[in-house]
């Protein structure tokens, strides 16, 4: 009886300290970040820590941001988990990060490249690099005679219309971040000028950041304007592509933080830690995530081919890239790249081929008025509605407070006013360009 009984304590013990392990509250995880990166390493994460269960929420970015702001006074969050530095200061500028400053990274660096690999603050850090890139389907090219590009300036070749694709940045962080990397690597005018050219070429603007990396995964595109490791999970999951780095990339940490007054700080910040150390770096080399580890002793476990920011300073150095300037524009640029690209691609594609084809047609220069017609088409499609300068007047920027996700959505008045202006000058200046550019090539 006593053996019995003694048996029954234990097992109702054990049952007792198993429920409680399991009955705590889950820490609810804010992520932008997709199921096939989050998935494999919360099942690491919770087989090494068995007492703390995650609770992954999915959603974009700044739909992120917006949902811990509106928890704000009554949180159930604790964690935000994203790619974007950007979104990453608008909550710290809205106090609702707390301080992740005794967190221990044991191994990691001060900086990535140029870029600080934490905050300087305290209130989030690095646990992945990323960089910025094209990726390309290896059977597409081929099968259409294309040849693989490693800059930006290759896609806006003609040869290429009609073959690339690319997202939104009002819809996707990374996107936002890709756009404002060539808009503070170029320059404000040159960057624009760049990306109306390669836009030029677009097959497609992608709902989300995923459909790129989906899109010449299947070959609907041949080409694609992507996060890095959109690249190398898709090789390494067994895809015909590739993927390249531009002289003209930024190379900045993918980052983490605690949302102040958490209701699970501690276990939180244990999640956050694991991250960090060897073990849950090493599972950044999934074939599923495919992500740059941050410390530098996890690339002895990488596989062959796969880039180490450590040993190749090439990657991400030609840009220091501001973090300040970005988020102090944020909203314009994306409101800017909308009115010019995503809402006018039909406008710019077809000004863009008809300069392509009256190019082509006096490829050498030698009809001095089609020149003159050429050169005229080409400045009104690259014109600016506003210089830097004023992008980056608090009050100007200020209006844009809204990221449209269709055209169709209702932003401020103020805001509306502004993209009205913006809109009618470029449709007048791609019409035009088009006209002149038929002209050129019909002499």
């Amino acid at each position: 009886m006593k053996n019995y009984l003694g048996g029954s304590l234990a097992v109702c013990a054990l049952a007792a300290s198993s429920m409680a392990a399991f009955s705590a509250e889950p820490v609810v995880v804010i992520t932008s970040f997709p199921s096939s990166m989050t998935g494999p390493i919360e099942a690491a994460f919770e087989e090494a820590n068995p007492g703390i269960d995650l609770e992954i929420l999915n959603k974009k970015t700044s739909a992120g941001v917006k949902y811990i702001q509106e928890l704000a006074g009554a949180n159930t969050a604790d964690i935000f988990w994203a790619s974007a530095p950007d979104a990453f200061e608008v909550l710290k500028g809205d106090g609702l990060l707390a301080d992740a400053g005794g967190i221990s990274s044991t191994g990691i660096p001060d900086k990535i490249g140029s870029f600080p690999m934490n905050d300087p603050d305290g209130k989030y850090l690095g646990f992945a690099a990323a960089g910025y890139g094209i990726m390309w389907n290896t059977r597409y090219l081929k099968a259409n005679g294309l040849e693989p590009v490693s800059e930006w300036s290759d896609l806006k070749n003609p040869e290429y219309f009609g073959h690339v694709g690319m997202s939104a940045p009002s819809r996707s962080g990374t996107t936002h971040l890709t756009v404002e990397t060539m808009l503070q690597g170029e320059g404000w005018d040159k960057g624009w000028a760049e990306w109306k050219w390669i836009a030029g070429n677009f097959a497609t603007v992608t709902e989300r950041s995923f459909g790129v990396p989906d899109g010449v995964n299947t070959g609907n595109f041949g080409l694609g304007i992507v996060i890095d490791f959109f690249g190398f999970s898709s090789k390494a999951s067994g895809f015909p592509v590739d993927f390249a780095y531009p002289s003209v990339t930024a190379l900045v940490p993918a980052n983490i933080g605690l949302v102040k007054d958490g209701p699970n700080a501690a276990e939180a910040s244990t999640f956050i830690e694991y991250l960090l150390t060897p073990e849950g770096q090493e599972v950044l080399l999934d074939p599923a995530i495919m992500r740059l580890p941050i410390n530098p002793a996890t690339y002895a476990s990488a596989p062959e081919g796969f880039p180490n920011p450590f040993k190749d300073s090439s990657i991400g150095s030609a840009v220091n890239f501001d973090v300040s300037k970005s988020g102090a524009r944020y909203n314009l640029v994306n409101s800017l790249f909308d009115v010019m690209i995503t809402y006018r691609l039909d406008d710019l594609r077809e000004a863009v081929r008809a300069v392509q084809v009256a190019e082509a047609k006096y490829p050498d220069g030698s009809n001095p008025e089609a020149a003159a017609l050429i050169a005229e088409a080409r400045a009104l499609i690259e014109a600016n509605p506003i210089d830097e300068a004023q992008s980056l007047n608090e009050d100007f920027a200020g209006i844009f407070t809204k990221k449209r996700k269709k055209v169709t959505d209702t932003v401020g008045e103020r805001q509306a006013e502004v993209e009205q202006r913006w809109d009618t000058m470029v449709v007048e200046n791609y019409r035009r360009a088009k006209e002149l550019a038929e002209q050129a090539a019909n002499l």
